[in-house]
């Protein structure tokens, strides 16, 4: 999709649950955002959820959520919060932990 012209960017945090830990649902997540030109980084909790941060204009972060509710093959996602949230200094896209 990529960045069109001056499109301000904007920071979401999304909690990720489900099946989602073990099944490489942190890759996933990173190959798409690398995809779709979004930066930020996809952790495991400990409370089994995967938190995503991302960064990238609204058309961008809204593609990343549709791959997000779908995940890899293996994983079953039974939901997605998402919220907006303060930018992070962040530059590509990690898999933290």
């Amino acid at each position: 999709m990529g960045v069109k012209g001056n499109a301000k960017k904007v920071s979401r945090r999304y909690f990720v649950h489900g099946r989602v830990q073990g099944v490489g649902f942190r890759w996933f997540v990173q190959r798409s955002a690398t995809g779709i030109g979004v930066d930020g980084y996809a952790r495991n909790l400990d409370d089994g959820r995967v938190e995503v941060y991302a960064w990238g204009t609204a058309d961008q972060l809204n593609e990343l959520s549709g791959f997000l509710r779908k995940g890899p093959p293996m994983a079953d996602v039974r939901g997605v919060e998402e919220k907006e949230t303060a930018t992070e200094s962040v530059s590509g896209f990690q898999i933290d932990g």
